[in-house]
């Protein structure tokens, strides 16, 4: 299976849902345009798999794309078992991972539904070294030398 993008979601605010968008651009060294997240830091930019939301959509089916406030989802790549600087080929754009997982929030609505949240353990934040626009359905692909691109 080819690995690729499902959802990108952004918000205005932080600590809200996030919602999706049909195309995101993303800034080097900022992260995606127009997201409370972006900015000159390591987690400009998070990602999700399907088989990790799968987990907790089991319990909440209706759970939409951003609900764990994920800019990128994602499918066919186990992202939580990357190591940190490995390097992602997003549709234009090249991110590098900086973070596994991250503490909840205080009051995390899906963590008070269901007693877990899956974003604390397989969630990646990544920094973005190559911007340019992604889209649902462009590719993603783990890379280990930027150079052959």
């Amino acid at each position: 299976m080819t690995a690729k993008i499902e959802a990108i979601c952004t918000s205005g605010e932080k600590g809200v849902v996030k919602t999706p968008v049909d195309q995101a651009e993303l800034r080097v060294n900022h992260g995606i345009v127009g997201d409370a997240h972006a900015g000159d830091w390591h987690r400009q930019v998070s990602l999700l798999s399907t088989d990790s939301i799968a987990k907790i959509k089991s319990i909440l089916p209706e759970l939409p794309d951003g609900a764990f406030a994920e800019n990128v989802v994602t499918s066919g790549l186990e992202l939580k078992t990357l190591p940190i600087g490995t390097k992602l080929h997003l549709g234009q754009t090249i991110l590098e991972v900086t973070q596994i997982g991250k503490e909840c929030h205080q009051g995390c609505a899906i963590r008070e539904a269901t007693g877990d949240c899956v974003m604390p353990r397989e969630g990646i934040f990544c920094k973005v070294i190559q911007g340019g626009t992604i889209r649902p359905g462009d590719p993603v692909s783990a890379i280990s030398d930027i150079s052959v691109l």
